[in-house]
């Protein structure tokens, strides 16, 4: 990758910060179902991620899992920000959805950018904001709506990153919303049943206008 991709993808950055970051920055591919970040894994670098789709989620002691939010390509995984800087473990798993390209930028430099680049920080502060805010999103989809409301916004924003097609089981909805197979089985029966979408075998077809 060079300068030139690096600022198509991030275009708000100094010009000076894209030749450190290519020239300090390790480029990974990823397959699709390879985790990132693990519960506990002490972070040592940020990722920027450049393509591909990526997953961040919650999971619990009997191993539940509760999905937080996806990171597209030109988004960064502030909270891997965070802990590099505060030098402490991650508190979510991450996952690649499909197969993904990212960019892992060591804490040392994360550190030093910090202060030598006005852009850097304000990239910081404001990927940051912008996963607290679909932080927020998910907490009150569970606190102010019921599950088929959950589930209906659920499938809206798969669609939104995967198109209308989506691979996706019944248990694998469960888990990230913290619910049962029957539950979502049910439920998805009853928006068939109104013509939202369509059950295949082993996916779901999303035809619901707005």
């Amino acid at each position: 990758m060079d300068a030139l991709q690096l600022k198509q993808l991030f275009p708000d950055l100094e010009e000076g910060l894209y030749d450190e970051i290519v020239k300090h920055g390790t480029i990974k591919e990823v397959k699709a179902g390879e985790t990132l970040l693990k519960v506990g894994q002490t972070i040592r670098s940020t990722m920027l991620i450049i393509d591909g789709l990526v997953k961040l989620y919650r999971e619990d002691d009997e191993g539940k899992e509760f999905f937080i939010y996806h990171l597209d390509a030109g988004q960064a995984c502030s909270l891997s920000m965070v802990c590099a800087a505060k030098h402490e473990t991650s508190e979510v798993l991450a996952k690649a959805l499909t197969d993904a390209t990212v960019l892992a930028i060591p804490l040392e430099y994360m550190d030093q950018w910090m202060s030598k680049y006005k852009s850097w920080y304000q990239f910081v502060i404001t990927s940051y904001r912008n996963r607290f805010e679909e932080l927020l999103k998910t907490i009150d989809a569970i606190a102010f709506t019921g599950m088929d409301e959950r589930l209906e916004y659920y499938l809206k924003k798969q669609v939104e990153k995967l198109g209308n097609n989506l691979k996706i089981t019944h248990q694998e909805i469960a888990n990230d919303l913290n619910s049962s197979r029957e539950v979502i089985s049910r439920l998805l029966k009853k928006m068939e049943a109104k013509s939202w979408l369509t059950i295949h075998r082993s996916s779901i077809e999303w035809i619901k206008k707005e």
